[in-house]
């Protein structure tokens, strides 16, 4: 069963429920890997207190030009669609790097072999991290000042699958904010969709989007709202009807939630009335993918 937490709108509390939700999983007897793909933020380690492990690097192709064999046709500028290469005037082209998606392009239109030889540049890592709750955390991480994040958020889902099917049970997919392509890779393939929201007029319409996109994918799609006694929660019910979704939770406005978030420890391990929304959609999760 593969689940993903999304949320349109940043700051919702996506990563906090994805958190709660995780170790409330592995409570429940599940065998479970988490995968953080929010590639530019990731901070699902913060939130369960744990130190990024097993680092490795994401190279990404990237060309390299052998002036001496180049005959400066420009075609490979041409089909350059984010014109990261630039040609002089007389034809000698030029790679602006960061803007280079490694899609080869530009290698397979080249007429002389060898102008345009492998190269390679690090757009960021990925961290396999063992959990002291018993279950792996897949981490990835974009480098600073990198452009593209598919490439990464493509490279950690793979390695958090191939955890997934070596112990089976729950991969529970973190998702970056948005409604993007990096967003729409990551909840790929998923049984279950939930959407983290809050009852605000930007939370409210990002959560039509990520409904849309839950819908377009045909992945069953459940909402739960976050800081309900905030705001106007009966439009997000509306939204919920109106894309056969289902408002599955809500949670209030909690300092014990935040200072939870301050320490590092998910308040589903306390006894915090906060900690029983987290328990029963657990469980209802569980139910719904027939896992028990």
């Amino acid at each position: 069963m593969q689940i993903a937490v999304s949320g349109g709108k940043g700051g919702t509390g996506k990563s906090t429920v994805a958190v709660n939700l995780a170790v409330a999983l592995k409570k429940l007897g599940a065998n479970l890997t988490m995968a953080d793909l929010d590639v530019e933020a990731p901070n699902d380690h913060i939130l369960l207190g744990v130190e990024l492990a097993s680092e490795e690097p994401v190279n990404q192709f990237m060309p390299v030009f052998d002036y001496s064999k180049c005959i400066k046709c420009r075609k490979c500028a041409e089909v350059c669609e984010e014109h990261a290469i630039i040609t002089m005037r007389d034809g000698t082209p030029f790679l602006m790097p960061t803007l280079c998606s490694g899609c080869r392009a530009c290698e397979i239109v080249c007429p002389v072999p060898g102008a345009i030889r492998e190269g390679s540049r690090t757009i960021g890592h990925t961290y396999v991290t063992e959990t002291p709750y018993g279950f792996t955390l897949v981490t990835g991480r974009l480098r600073e000042g990198e452009e593209r994040s598919m490439p990464l958020v493509v490279a950690a889902k793979k390695k958090a699958l191939d955890v997934h099917r070596r112990i089976g049970g729950v991969l529970l997919v973190d998702t970056a904010a948005g409604t993007g392509n990096t967003v729409s890779k990551a909840i790929e393939f998923s049984d279950l969709l939930i959407a983290v929201t809050e009852p605000t007029p930007l939370g409210i319409h990002d959560t039509e989007l990520i409904l849309k996109l839950g819908k377009l994918m045909g992945i069953p799609t459940w909402v739960v709202v976050n800081r309900a006694d905030l705001g106007e929660r009966g439009k997000v019910y509306e939204l919920a009807r109106k894309y056969g979704a289902r408002v599955v939770a809500e949670i209030p406005y909690s300092e014990n939630i935040v200072e939870s978030y301050i320490k590092g420890k998910p308040i589903v391990l306390s006894d915090y009335p906060e900690a029983k929304v987290f328990k029963e959609l657990a469980k209802e999760a569980l139910a719904f993918g027939g896992v028990v």
